[in-house]
């Protein structure tokens, strides 16, 4: 069916949902680690979720937009990587 939203787009657009609440809810708790404890190893993981947050709601604006351009799949994959990378020195810090 060709222009429809299908049951898999509903599902899918939940996930992605799901996906940015989750990155959302570990970004408010690595927060208040951080203000409670203020660490460089909290801070650094703070800084990471929110990151990954910013790349999942990329994601899903992406989503709504329709056409994808590389550019912004470049755009959308920075986030990503300064996130898991900011979680990675808080583990090894």
């Amino acid at each position: 069916m060709m222009g429809g939203v299908t049951a898999a787009d509903v599902v899918l657009g939940v996930l992605r949902v799901a996906v940015f609440g989750t990155a959302l809810g570990l970004t408010v708790v690595s927060y208040r680690a951080y203000r409670t404890h203020q660490s460089k190893r909290l801070e650094y993981a703070f800084v990471g979720f929110a990151f990954i947050s910013m790349g999942a709601a990329m994601t899903n604006m992406g989503a709504t937009l329709g056409e994808y351009t590389i550019y912004f799949e470049i755009a959308k994959t920075i986030p990503f990587l300064v996130g898991f990378s900011m979680l990675y020195a808080s583990l090894y810090r």
